[in-house]
């Protein structure tokens, strides 16, 4: 920690000093253009929905939100260079679950201290895809030729150590062995059964709706405790004897832990307000993500809620 050589009242100035401009900064925030740093490539669910409500707040806030992509390390790349970013509320970036469930399997350096959460804007379960032309025309089929062989059948996900490896180690310790085929580009992952590059998809089914709604994908099983109203055939783990612990995908919007009180109850109102118009609620319904927001300090305790269950269905 830096050592301050100062005397008691000059220390004592100076702070009244910056407090008397932190004020003055936040009196006006916004007063130029927000960055929004999205953790993962182009294209992919956190890339779609950054763009997304970054559009809608700019007519709240008045300024423009450009959005940069820092994909890498699952989401901990981006992370990093928003910890590091100045706490002043022109940087925000894209925190979701499988960044948190990362740093329970010790990947990168973040930590949930490192940052406060705005507010969780969306969740979905994920579910099991394959192709329209896969051999597996059920879950039942999948799960029996898994058990028989194992290692044999592989899976696409979003990388190592996140929500979509736990949910594989999980299911691999009840004897259903496929293979994690980490794609860090989302196109890639996406295409990648239609492709003949892996067997399965693990993914949320809003970032694949477009191969759901051509007809190329099929959806096997969710991860859910209960059937999803949009695609009630579809049995649950639980249903196919599974035992998971169901943690929705989410993503949020956070800022560096030191954002100002004030500033940071500003986004939190943008964040609020842009989640209620027409075209956010068009859009988290097209993508199976509508949720009632969660902000401020119910926000936080969620995230640290979820990084938790993923720490114990590891050590289990």
């Amino acid at each position: 920690m830096t050592k301050f050589r100062r005397t008691l009242f000059g220390s004592v100035l100076i702070a009244g000093a910056l407090a008397m401009t932190g004020a003055a900064t936040a009196q006006d925030y916004p007063n130029r253009p927000i960055e929004l740093i999205v953790t993962f490539g182009p294209g992919g669910g956190a890339d779609v929905m950054g763009r997304q409500i970054a559009q809608i707040l700019e007519a709240d806030l008045g300024v423009s939100i450009p959005v940069t992509n820092v994909g890498g390390a699952s989401g901990n790349a981006g992370l990093t260079r928003l910890r590091t970013s100045p706490a002043d509320g022109y940087t925000m970036g894209t925190l979701i679950s499988l960044t948190v469930a990362s740093w329970a399997s010790g990947i990168g350096d973040n930590t949930l201290d490192d940052f406060r959460v705005i507010g969780i804007v969306q969740s979905t379960p994920s579910f099991l895809f394959v192709a329209s032309d896969s051999p597996f025309e059920t879950a039942e089929q999948l799960l029996e030729h898994a058990r028989a062989n194992p290692g044999e059948l592989t899976v696409a996900t979003s990388g190592y150590g996140t929500q979509d490896d736990v949910a594989l180690i999980t299911m691999a310790d009840q004897g259903v062995d496929m293979v994690n085929v980490p794609f860090s580009a989302p196109g890639e992952r996406y295409a990648a059964p239609l492709g003949g590059h892996t067997d399965v998809i693990y993914e949320e089914p809003g970032d694949v709706g477009q191969f759901l709604e051509s007809g190329e994908y099929r959806s096997l099983m969710i991860f859910a405790a209960e059937r999803h109203p949009e695609f009630p055939d579809v049995p649950t783990a639980g249903e196919l004897g599974l035992d998971m612990v169901y943690l929705n995908t989410f993503r949020t919007l956070a800022v560096p832990a030191a954002t100002p009180d004030d500033v940071f109850a500003r986004l939190e109102a943008a964040v609020i307000a842009a989640t209620e118009t027409d075209q956010w609620q068009a859009f988290c319904a097209q993508t199976y993500t509508c949720l009632e927001p969660l902000t401020g300090d119910a926000a936080q305790e969620e995230v640290n809620t979820f990084y938790h269950a993923i720490a114990a269905q590891l050590d289990d």
